[in-house]
This record gives structure tokens, sequence and C-alpha cells, in this order.
């Protein structure tokens, strides 16, 4: 039976693979991202009813608003995927830009729990609904630079885990994806839109793809429904946990 998914940052990367790869299983859709233009067109391709929302999920006013006033036959939400967010910059602490740190806590966290909060009562009034947090091995592994973007996702998946306490007793699932190395515009966003710098971190390399994310999170939302998948930390064979760290020089 086909289901309403709502899907934020949804203009590139991991949210339009999943709009394409729900879509393609006849779901309605409902698109949320800061780029119309690309909501648009992503919109036009896909051959299913879509509801389009420009939309910055900072904006806790706008967020409210926009799903109070969804349309009928997209109000009864099934599946939300929080898939919004960004890094912004590698700097150690010490040099790290505040209003990058701010923009990465807005985004990651508030503009999460804004959508979370908003459309979960419903899903419980329900008595129905899976909720598919996108998250990060940041939030599990630390790297140089990576300061308060994996301090983001560790709330990420802490979050996911409480949420799921608090709705125990419903049936409704919460899911947290942690991809690792993976080729979208995440890195060209994380280095100011350095193209060439950004594609030299995945030279030589084998990284995950949107369309494997995508995969995953289907995957997710397809089991019985009394299977909750709690979280999937997931890299590409390329990839592992690093050596603790050791400094011959402090």
């Amino acid at each position: 039976m086909p289901k309403t998914v709502f899907i934020t940052g949804a203009t590139s990367g991991f949210g339009e693979a999943c709009a394409r790869l729900f879509a393609q299983k006849d779901n309605k859709l409902i698109l949320t991202g800061r780029r119309t233009d690309r909501l648009e067109r992503l919109s036009n391709e896909l051959d299913v009813d879509c509801h389009i929302i420009t939309q910055d999920v900072r904006d806790r006013e706008a967020v409210t608003n926009d799903i109070a006033h969804l349309p009928e036959g997209f109000k009864d939400i099934d599946i939300l995927v929080n898939n919004a967010g960004l890094a912004l910059g590698l700097h150690p602490a010490h040099k790290a830009d505040l209003d990058q740190w701010e923009t990465m806590v807005d985004t990651n966290i508030k503009g999460l729990l804004y959508c979370t909060r908003f459309i979960l009562p419903g899903m419980v009034e329900r008595n129905h609904g899976h909720i598919i947090n996108i998250g990060s091995v940041a939030g599990n592994w630390p790297y140089p630079g990576g300061n308060v973007y994996g301090a983001t996702k560790a709330f990420v998946k802490q979050f996911s885990h409480n949420l799921r306490t608090d709705v125990l007793g419903t049936k409704i699932r919460v899911t947290n994806i942690e991809p690792g190395l993976a080729q979208t515009e995440f890195s060209i966003v994380r280095l100011g839109g350095k193209e060439e710098k950004a594609a030299r971190i995945y030279e030589g390399t084998e990284p995950l793809t949107a369309d494997d994310i995508a995969d995953i999170v289907f995957w997710a939302t397809t089991q019985p429904a009394h299977v909750n998948i709690n979280r999937i930390e997931v890299m590409p064979v390329c990839q592992s946990c690093g050596p603790f760290a050791i400094s011959r020089e402090a």
C-alpha cells in the first residue's frame, strides 16, 4: 500500500536518492529543501504525487506552519526522513568559525527536532509511523576537525534511542542510519564550494553513494511491522576506524 513520505533536504544527495527510490515504489512524497528550482525539477521527474516545500529546517516558525498546513492527501505522514544536515569547515576547535558551529547545531540538531516534534503527534494519534534519522559515523568515531559536526551527529544517535523509548507501547519505529565516507555534495559544502579540493578526498577510493544509503533507508522501512531497526552504521570497504593517535611532541 502506498505511503506518504516526508523527506527533508531532498534537493541533493541522500535526500534526492531517497525521493527517487520511494517514488519508484509509488509512494506519495513531501519534499523539502532550500532550493526551489531543484525541488520543482525533481518533482516534475517523479511520476507520483508530490508536494514540495521550500524550507530551511532551521526556521521553527516556517516548519510549524508548513506542517500544519499540508494539503489534503498529504497530512497523514507514514515515514519521516530527517535528512537535512551539513558539515562546515575542518579547522581545529581553537580556530573554528563560531558561525559555522551554530549553523551545524541549528541544522543538524534543531531542524531535526522541529520536524520530529511537529510530525510525531500525528503518528502517535494514528499509532503508525517510522522516523528515519540520518546520522553519521562521525557521531561514533572522532577525527581531527570533526568537533561540532561529530557532536551534532552524536546527538542524533542518542536522540534516536531516547525517542524510541518514548514511543514504546506504540507501533512507531525509529531508526538512525550512520553513513561513513560517501560522495555527494557533502564535502563541497564543507569546504566552501571548492570542488577540486573536495574531489581529492575521494581519490583512490570507492566511497558510498547516495543510492547506497537510499537502499538502506528503504530496506529499514520495509521490514515487518513488528521489527525495529535501531541503528545501522555503514562504511565503504575502503574505510575503517583509525588507530589511536599518539603525539610524540606534546
